[in-house]
């Protein structure tokens, strides 16, 4: 089993063409055939099912791709460890929400170029049920995430801050004035949401399923940017991190209506997988982000636990 064809594996189970791996990998498209099917043989099983021109991965590509994956990844971390020494420098692979991106990370990644200019900084979007997997595969190497604390066993973390999440409304709402709002209060209101699965909209419909309350409309959005304005344009209530929204409360473009339910707010922390090798730019990041996102409230910061 080769390097070339794990590399060219991974990206066909990517692309899921072989056309488009063929350019990606900068060779033709018969090569591609030809390492895939030599990788297969020796597999002793298909990795892909060729249905005319679609091309889709069997159970036991699936099953084959993370440890693909996993192999590349310490591959690159072993050349970037004897290559690199102590100074940071080479990519840098972040996972990152929009709203931590957006509101928190800008002073960090300043600070960041101006100290470490070798490091090459991606950040990425990811699907919290999917967090974990994207690490072990090495696709990310590190997240910011914001979310109650899971029991990963794989998953390594440092805790940051308590972000706080405020359920929102236009000031001429009728609840914007109301002394507390309850989960019951939301019954037949229209609501803007992030996607499913994102942490503070599950403390929220999980809220509302305990009480068995039915909202009359449930829109959701992918960008916090856009929600936030159909919130102010009075399309409905929406649920925001505090940090999103701390220029409209200020203007009075918004309200945060008084929350008498469950908690609302998330701890964001830094993930990392157990096995991953720590390169010097992840430390750098690391010392950097626990610095300059330090919870206000003085609260311990610590590995949480596995």
């Amino acid at each position: 089993m080769e390097v070339r064809q794990l590399q060219i594996f991974q990206t066909l189970a990517e692309e899921l063409s072989f056309t488009r791996t063929a350019e990606k990998v900068h060779t033709v498209q018969s090569n591609v055939t030809a390492q895939i099917k030599a990788l297969e043989e020796e597999l002793g099983i298909p990795l892909f099912d060729r249905l005319g021109r679609r091309v889709t991965l069997t159970d036991a590509g699936r099953n084959f791709l993370p440890f693909a994956s996993q192999a590349l990844a310490a591959m690159d971390q072993g050349q970037r460890a004897v290559q690199t020494g102590a100074e940071p420098s080479g990519p840098l692979r972040i996972g990152a929400a929009e709203s931590l991106l957006t509101y928190r990370l800008p002073e960090v990644l300043r600070a960041f170029r101006r100290h470490f200019p070798h490091v090459e900084l991606i950040f990425r979007p990811y699907l919290n049920a999917t967090l974990a997997l994207e690490l072990e595969a090495g696709k990310l190497d590190m997240a910011i995430f914001g979310d109650d604390p899971r029991p990963y066993s794989s998953i390594k973390s440092i805790r940051l801050r308590t972000e706080r999440v405020l359920l929102l409304a236009d000031v001429s709402h009728p609840l914007a004035s109301q002394p507390a709002v309850k989960p019951a209060d939301l019954a037949g209101e229209n609501l803007l949401l992030t996607e499913a699965g994102c942490s503070y909209r599950g403390k929220l419909d999980r809220a509302l399923a305990l009480g068995n309350i039915r909202p009359a409309n449930v829109t959701e959005f992918s960008s916090v940017e856009a929600l936030k304005q159909c919130v102010t344009l009075g399309m409905g209530l929406g649920l925001l991190p505090a940090i999103v929204v701390a220029r409209e409360l200020r203007q009075n473009h918004l309200r945060a209506l008084d929350w008498a339910g469950p908690s609302l707010d998330i701890v964001t922390y830094i993930l990392w997988h157990k096995d991953k090798w720590i390169s010097p730019a992840m430390v750098a990041f690391m010392d950097l982000v626990k610095d300059k996102l330090k919870d206000p409230e003085g609260r311990r910061m610590g590995n949480m636990p596995a």
